[in-house]
């Protein structure tokens, strides 16, 4: 396996283990544990994003214009105060 398809292969991981915890808050709620092991694994998932533009997978500039559209479409799409 190549460095590229290696990232991408763990980003895929790190990006279910969050879905994970995220249902399991909804599920059992806001509790120290959950949210403790949210944070963990939004931190791997932030190594594995890290490591997609140090790799030049992605382009660092693009994605913060991506970010900043995401944002914008909260703004429309979402009750979100952004």
């Amino acid at each position: 396996m190549n460095t590229t398809t290696e990232i991408l292969t763990i980003l895929q991981e790190e990006a279910a283990e969050v879905i994970q915890v995220a249902s399991k808050i909804h599920r059992f709620g806001h509790h120290p544990d959950n949210m403790k092991k949210l944070a963990e694994e939004l931190g791997d998932l932030q190594c594995m994003i890290n490591l997609c533009i140090e790799y030049q997978i992605v382009d660092e500039a693009m994605l913060q214009i991506y970010a900043k559209d995401k944002r914008h479409k909260l703004k429309t799409w979402s009750n979100i105060p952004v």
